[in-house]
């Protein structure tokens, strides 16, 4: 179903400010939908064409999402996740005869690979504006020490060829202006991701019947969900570990999601063997299910939606089930803390604490009446929030700014 466009009713503009927006790559997450809503809702002062790569070994592509919208975006096969002189090389090239042709005012990339190769490739060209959003940041629990510095030198060296940064939260704006110094806090601007939520919460009403009957759950069964890649930053290990200790403890019949996959699956998959066999006699008590396409409805069915992972950005998991109406238990990663309330919404522990996480999942299994209450209080304070409308005010507004600070190099 494509959404009408949102439209501004007189042009602020001599013409259309041309925007070229670069992500890294067409997978399930928050870059995706905030790239999507950033391409169809910024207005008619705007046009803008959407760039980017594949999605990696493990992961399911995006693009019904941007189907849905109407976005039809250009694929940068060339563009790769992993670091490859070669792929890199011609995905460059690929950027700049892009951008030549183009010629667009503002070149905004998403997320690390894009925005290496993207700024570049602007810099090179000369285009007037160039912003970047980091959606996350590999600065640490990626990899090791002198591959972590260097990842560092280079976003400094980037910093300072973007006119403006964008982080997602005012804890990520912190750890990229004061804890690993990226930039200065005067180049960074706090844009919370955006999303269509009202979907979540018709289908929490509408549809959780049929995906419970669907994924053969018994009513007096509570659901427990884990959503994201299957890699080692998501910190599977630790959930596994928890729910081993949940279902030692609990008198209800517990059943649990991983949804998703990647380059950890046969581990998981040994693991939640190993969990199963030994608690039998709920008959298989946890189910891997691949990626979900229809995120909304399948948040119907459950209960309680986890994270455990080691760093984060913005979890789009966590406030998709918050839209929901179902409450969640986290890690303290990321901008985890700007998007729910703790104690309200969900609860939040130490990433490295697994007897508190399962305390608060285990109080969450064991009380209906605490579900309920965190299930309303969940939708009530993501409704406006995240909304891509919010999204989209917020970005037009620093465009303006930048735009005002260049109109010289664009209107001449």
């Amino acid at each position: 179903m494509n959404e009408k466009k949102e439209t501004n009713s007189t042009a602020t503009y001599p013409r259309k400010i041309k925007v070229l927006r670069i992500i890294n790559r067409f997978n399930i997450g928050g870059p995706t939908y905030n790239a999507t809503f950033l391409t169809t809702f910024l207005g008619d002062d705007f046009e803008t064409k959407l760039i980017g790569g594949l999605p990696d070994v493990g992961e399911s592509d995006s693009l019904y999402i941007l189907e849905k919208y109407g976005v039809e975006p250009t694929l940068i096969e060339e563009m790769i996740r992993q670091p490859n002189l070669k792929s890199d090389r011609a995905a460059y090239k690929r950027l700049k005869k892009i951008i030549q042709e183009y010629k667009p005012d503002i070149v905004h990339t998403h997320a690390a690979k894009a925005g290496a190769l993207g700024r570049k490739a602007a810099k090179s060209c000369k285009v007037p504006i160039i912003v970047h959003t980091f959606h996350g940041h590999v600065f640490h629990s990626y990899f090791g020490k002198m591959k972590t510095t260097l990842f560092k030198m280079i976003e400094r060296s980037l910093a300072k060829k973007s006119d403006a940064i964008i982080a997602i939260s005012e804890i990520q704006k912190k750890e990229l202006t004061e804890i690993h110094r990226i930039s200065v806090k005067e180049k960074v601007t706090v844009v919370p991701l955006g999303f269509d939520l009202q979907q979540f919460q018709d289908k929490a009403k509408t549809e959780r019947e049929r995906i419970r009957k669907e994924q053969n759950l018994k009513e007096d069964e509570i659901a427990v969900a884990i959503i994201g890649r299957l890699a080692p930053v998501k910190n599977h290990a630790f959930f596994l570990r928890v729910i081993d200790t949940i279902l030692s403890k609990t008198s209800k019949n517990v059943k649990v999601f991983i949804v998703g996959d990647g380059p950890e699956r046969t581990f998981i998959e040994e693991q939640v063997s190993v969990i199963n066999n030994k608690y039998n006699k709920y008959n298989n008590s946890i189910k891997l299910t691949s990626w979900v396409s229809d995120v909304a409805s399948f948040n119907a069915g459950m209960d309680v939606i986890c994270l455990t992972s080691k760093n984060e950005g913005t979890p789009v998991s966590l406030i998709e089930a918050q839209a929901s109406g179902v409450p969640i238990v986290t890690t303290d990663v990321g901008g985890v803390r700007d998007i729910m309330i703790d104690g309200e919404t969900g609860f939040v522990t130490p990433v490295d604490n697994e007897q508190l996480f399962a305390e608060k999942l285990l109080v969450l299994i064991e009380d209906e009446n605490k579900r309920e209450k965190m299930s309303q209080n969940g939708w009530t304070f993501v409704e406006e929030k995240f909304h891509y409308r919010t999204l989209v005010k917020n970005m037009t507004k620093l465009y303006g700014e930048l735009i005002e600070r260049k109109k010289n190099e664009i209107f001449i």
